[in-house]
């Protein structure tokens, strides 16, 4: 088996997006090859109410597909096709953007005014790009946790992993989407196909990912968005790992453990024109859907 290199290293940056949401993006709106299929991911993290209660109003996408995932609070939702509903923590919400759809999402805090989640967009194949929207919701309790001997725990959210599959399912990319677990001191391996790209997102803990060429670690030091970061001991604030070509990702957990999403796709390697919310193929295209927003013709009708 070969270790996937580590290709790069990178902090998520604080922005702001909806009506005054203060979040983290660690990728997005930049190389849209970078990550194929995946265009942007956000971590939505919040202490203080007046950070996100304002939410995401209504809103249109088109072309994309969206997985969001809530880890604490919960997320208020409605939409175009006439769905409306709650995320709670451990929830999973998958909505298929095709030809158009508007919709909101309303973050909530818990008991104690915190929020916490996070949301990935998948691109959508040139084939799929108006194909009629779609929306699922997926509670926590469906969702499977594989628990290993060691202590290692992974939610299969989306994809087959260690023989149980994720229930969310035909989402075009086909990614798989664990939220990984690794006990402190444990050093673990997980296979990935060969031809994807994929990414790991730190969210909690500490550890480091093996390169090819250093298993026992990367190199010491990396300069991050213009800060010094210690590879060897790798935050779990917020931290974005990108995977060359392998066929498998080894971790070394930290004194407290490591918690982490893994999320690998398989590359459309199609031409990309985006602007904000809508994703398409073409320029053309991208202004046909902004005409269409604003003569009131991108919904379109069930067939």
């Amino acid at each position: 088996m070969s270790i996937r290199p580590v290709k790069s290293i990178s902090r998520a940056v604080p922005t702001m997006e909806g009506a005054g949401v203060k979040l983290h993006r660690a990728f997005g709106f930049e190389d849209p090859t970078m990550l194929d299929p995946f265009l942007l991911f956000d971590d939505f993290r919040n202490e203080r109410p007046e950070d996100f209660l304002k939410g995401f109003p209504w809103h249109p996408h088109r072309g994309i597909e969206t997985i969001t995932y809530v880890l604490s609070g919960t997320v208020e939702h409605g939409d175009s096709l006439g769905n409306e509903g709650t995320l709670a923590a451990g929830d999973v919400q998958w909505m298929t953007a095709g030809s158009g759809i508007l919709h909101q999402e309303m973050p909530k805090g818990n008991a104690q005014g915190q929020m916490h989640g996070f949301q990935l967009w998948a691109n959508l194949p040139a084939s799929l790009k108006m194909t009629a929207p779609r929306y699922q919701d997926v509670q926590g309790k469906d969702i499977p946790e594989i628990i290993d001997d060691d202590g290692t725990r992974v939610k299969v959210i989306v994809g087959e992993f260690w023989g149980k599959r994720g229930p969310v399912d035909g989402i075009a990319a086909d990614p798989q989407y664990l939220d990984v677990y690794v006990p402190a001191g444990l050093r673990k391996t997980f296979r990935i196909d060969t031809y994807r790209h994929a990414f790991a997102y730190i969210f909690d803990g500490s550890g480091r990912f093996a390169d090819a060429s250093a298993p026992r670690g990367v190199l010491l030091e990396k300069e991050v968005r213009g800060e010094e970061l210690n590879i060897r001991d790798l935050s779990g604030n917020r931290t974005l790992v990108q995977f060359s070509s392998g066929e498998e990702v080894t971790v070394q957990a930290g004194p407290e453990g490591i918690r982490f999403l893994l999320i690998s796709g398989a590359p459309l390697q199609e031409p990309v024109a985006w602007h904000g919310p809508i994703v398409m193929n073409t320029r053309e295209e991208l202004m046909q859907a902004f005409a269409e927003l604003r003569n009131g013709t991108f919904i379109k009708p069930a067939h």
